[in-house]
């Protein structure tokens, strides 16, 4: 029987070093000033996957940014699993509240920190160690894989749906593995089984056709922040309920089962409220907090300018605001048509003398899987074998919007099996990744594939 756990620890600096050497590439999707290094961190995967042992590595152009294809197919007979990630990060920015430099890795406390160390080059970067560790020492895969990843995961996969509907056969899968979700705690594994869906919008409120002065025309025409002010407070009431008409349709009430199995979370909200400096917490009435973050759809303004922003005072009334809104989305919520009912909610309470115009962005449908399916067994065991815990099952209130489209395209169904933590900063300064999960993370995916 091989041990996988001298061989991971026999080469863990090893792997270490190579993982630092992808995360110091900037590959930040969102940015075209990094365009080309998104493609070289696509070419960076691309050599990795090759040294692995994976064949048929492909970089596939698109009108965005490459995706890479690989694929080992020398188990006839046995399934398949296709493994997606992406290799795209977040901006940095604020950049002055980096301990250290995002792009370039340091390990401190037994922790990676860089960006994209655990959002989602260090998870990702978890399967290709794991199958050229079997591929070394035993020379073969128990199961068929193919890997599929992008770098636009960040800027709501744009070009992978066109990808996946041109390459059904190419992609066809018994499974779907994901390593993008998080862990409950240190040492509490968890397998998300729900993940919510997306969608946002910009709002721009119109008034007068220039700014005016606030002594020559104040108190006689409308202003744009006012305006947008009163439109934005429209779209919630006093308890924190989503105002728009309609926006709960095809939201499923929760049952006991459920309920359950949120509690099991274990969040104690006063340490949490506590934690993140807050006199009360906030959310709709009648759900925890778990429950409000997990399973309850929600609209969130998430930026809002206007007017004047530089030092000191200019007595002006602004002619123009914006604002940037998201939502996420549950059960059988349509990202468009909850766009469609939003943009009518606010074209119909525009205040008087205030035009509204609104640009539909991002659109992701939400995704669940059955807690029952076998699939999902095999990984709760293969956590519990190397954590020694068995993984609670959850429900994420974060947004992975392609996952809904493989397991609808692919008919196949997706295992989200992650090894980060809550606590790791992602999408935020600081971000790190727990060596402990490196270490945990190799070992629970060996087991896993081998299960399967």
């Amino acid at each position: 029987m091989v041990s996988y756990a001298d061989y991971f620890a026999r080469n863990r600096d090893a792997h270490l070093s190579e993982l630092k050497e992808w995360l110091s590439i900037p590959s930040v999707s969102a940015e075209s000033a990094h365009k080309e290094d998104v493609r070289r961190a696509a070419e960076w995967l691309a050599e990795s996957l090759k040294r692995a042992g994976l064949e048929h590595v492909e970089i596939h152009p698109t009108a965005g940014h490459p995706i890479v294809y690989a694929d080992y197919l020398h188990a006839p007979g046995k399934p398949t699993v296709l493994i997606y990630g992406h290799y795209d990060v977040q901006p940095v920015d604020p950049l002055h509240l980096w301990q250290s430099p995002p792009f370039e890795p340091e390990i401190r406390d037994n922790k990676l920190y860089a960006r994209g160390a655990t959002d989602d080059k260090g998870q990702l970067f978890l399967h290709v160690k794991a199958l050229e560790a079997m591929l070394r020492e035993e020379g073969t895969l128990p199961v068929n894989v193919k890997f599929c990843v992008e770098g636009e995961e960040e800027i709501a996969s744009e070009h992978l749906h066109p990808f996946l509907e041109a390459n059904r056969d190419k992609l066809a899968a018994d499974a779907v593995l994901i390593s993008d979700t998080e862990l409950l705690a240190p040492g509490r594994p968890a397998i998300c089984t729900g993940l919510r869906g997306l969608c946002s919008l910009e709002l721009t409120v119109r008034t007068a056709s220039t700014d005016l002065h606030s002594g020559t025309y104040g108190g006689g025409v409308p202003n744009a922040l006012h305006a947008l002010v009163s439109l934005l407070d429209s779209l919630h009431d006093s308890e924190g309920r989503v105002a728009v008409e309609g926006f709960y349709d095809g939201v499923p009430e929760l049952t006991e089962e459920m309920r359950a199995e949120f509690a099991k979370k274990g969040i104690d909200e006063e340490k949490l409220r506590q934690s993140l400096e807050l006199d009360a917490l906030f959310g709709e009435a009648g759900y925890t907090f778990a429950e409000r973050v997990g399973a309850r759809p929600t609209l969130e303004i998430n930026g809002m300018y206007g007017g004047f922003q530089g030092e000191g005072t200019k007595t002006v009334i602004p002619c123009e605001a914006h604002a940037k809104i998201t939502c996420r989305l549950v059960g059988t919520q349509d990202p468009q048509d909850i766009l469609d009912k939003i943009e009518r909610h606010l074209c119909s309470h525009a205040p008087a003398g205030a035009k509204v115009t609104v640009a539909q962005r991002e659109k992701g449908r939400p995704y669940t899987i059955d807690t029952a399916h076998p699939l999902l067994r095999q990984a709760a065991d293969a956590y519990e074998a190397v954590y020694g815990a068995r993984p609670v099952f959850t429900r994420d209130g974060g947004s992975i919007p392609i996952v809904e489209a493989f397991s609808r395209l692919l008919s196949a169904p997706v295992v989200l099996m992650g090894f980060g933590l809550p606590t790791e900063n992602l999408h935020a300064p600081n971000e790190h990744f727990h060596l402990e999960n490196f270490d945990k993370g190799l070992m629970t995916i060996v087991d896993f594939l081998r299960r399967f």
